[in-house]
């Protein structure tokens, strides 16, 4: 047998080996010759069987690369994405409706904004309000415990200031509780944001939302376990130059329930439902019964002070308006109609000719028939 050859024995040796590099040195019986005092044995060289060469390298196989998904357990999410996304389309809408009943109370432009719909724990949230702070507790049946509206006090004490004739601008607020009077006035603020909310909450649940009790040390209120999961809805509301945030934080267990109701697919499908035939027909059947104001348009004229305070019953005021002229009809002081008039049984009475879509208003002041 050659020297650079290896036995069965050896080539069995190597291969029942634990994997990795193994390299087998040449025989202790191999005489050195001028090939292994060129350069020594790499240490992983291809085997040749039958023929020069050292032993094989066996390499592991790879191991499956998998996906780890780190999971907090300070904050576990426990409220579906649909359920976070339907949240979010409603409470956007409460906020515009909110901002404008807001601005018609305060006699002002108060904008509305829905910043973030976020899980945290019910310990993450009471930390992280200021104290004393505006902490209203509510109770909205038939949801189960309680829901919290947190107004922060950089807003508040401005849009009370502004309830009491102020300007609601440049004061730095007071770190302090509120007295019974400004307890009464934020009531008018709370009591406005309840009844929205009840309208953003319609087309899921029918709430019937109450303040409860009103705190202002968040942290000596425990509604859920401090590690439980809730619900925070954050609102940043500006008045001139006064900024401040509203959070709604709404308990998982709560909403637990309702979460089949609670999808944003749902939600979607409802406010973009197409008309249907029979729709059509019930809103026109219930609209059919109404009772609108008609109003017909003769003509307009322009006249000095001093002939109207001599307008006498049957005088005659002239126009320029032509007697063929079509008359404009309004319904709600909307104009639809361009009519004609005449009589009709002794009576006087208008005939409608076509919609105003169908044609454009006759440029030139309208005038009545001779």
């Amino acid at each position: 047998m050659s020297d650079d050859i290896l036995s069965q024995d050896e080539i069995e040796s190597l291969l029942g080996s634990a994997g990795g590099a193994v390299a087998a040195a040449p025989s202790e019986k191999a005489s050195p010759g001028p090939r292994a005092q060129a350069a020594p044995a790499p240490a992983a060289r291809p085997v040749s069987f039958g023929g020069s060469g050292v032993a094989p390298s066996i390499a592991p196989l790879p191991r499956p690369t998998e996906k780890v998904t780190t999971y907090d357990f300070k904050r576990p999410e426990r409220v579906g994405k649909e359920q976070m996304r339907a949240l979010q389309t409603m409470h956007e809408g409460f906020s515009r409706n909110y901002g404008a009943a807001l601005s018609a109370l305060l006699r002002t432009i108060v904008e509305v904004k829905l910043t973030s719909v976020d899980q945290l724990t019910y310990s993450e949230f009471v930390f992280s309000l200021e104290n004393p702070t505006c902490f209203n507790l509510i109770n909205a049946p038939p949801l189960e415990g309680q829901l919290i509206l947190d107004i922060n006090p950089s807003l508040l004490f401005p849009i009370i200031d502004r309830l009491l004739g102020g300007s609601a601008d440049g004061a730095i607020p007071s770190r302090r509780p509120l007295t019974e009077i400004e307890l009464r006035l934020a009531g008018r603020i709370t009591s406005l944001f309840l009844a929205e909310l009840k309208g953003a909450w319609e087309n899921v649940i029918r709430l019937e939302p109450v303040i409860d009790s009103v705190e202002s040390n968040p942290q000596l209120v425990q509604i859920v376990p401090p590690n439980e999961v809730v619900v925070l809805i954050s609102f940043e509301l500006t008045i001139g130059e006064t900024r401040g945030m509203m959070n709604l934080c709404v308990p998982f267990n709560s909403i637990e329930r309702i979460g089949g109701k609670l999808s944003a697919n749902s939600w979607v499908s409802y406010s973009k439902k197409p008309s249907t035939p029979e729709s059509i027909q019930q809103i026109g059947a219930r609209l059919s019964k109404s009772i609108v104001e008609l109003s017909v348009e003769l003509a307009r004229s322009q006249i000095s002070t001093s002939d109207l305070i001599g307008l006498r019953v049957g005088d005659i005021i002239t126009t320029e308006k032509d007697i063929h002229a079509p008359l404009v009809m309004s319904v709600e002081d909307r104009a639809k109609f361009f009519a004609s008039c005449g009589s009709y049984k002794g009576r006087k009475a208008v005939q409608i000719l076509e919609p105003i879509q169908e044609r454009a208003i006759p440029v030139g002041k309208p005038t009545a028939p001779n």
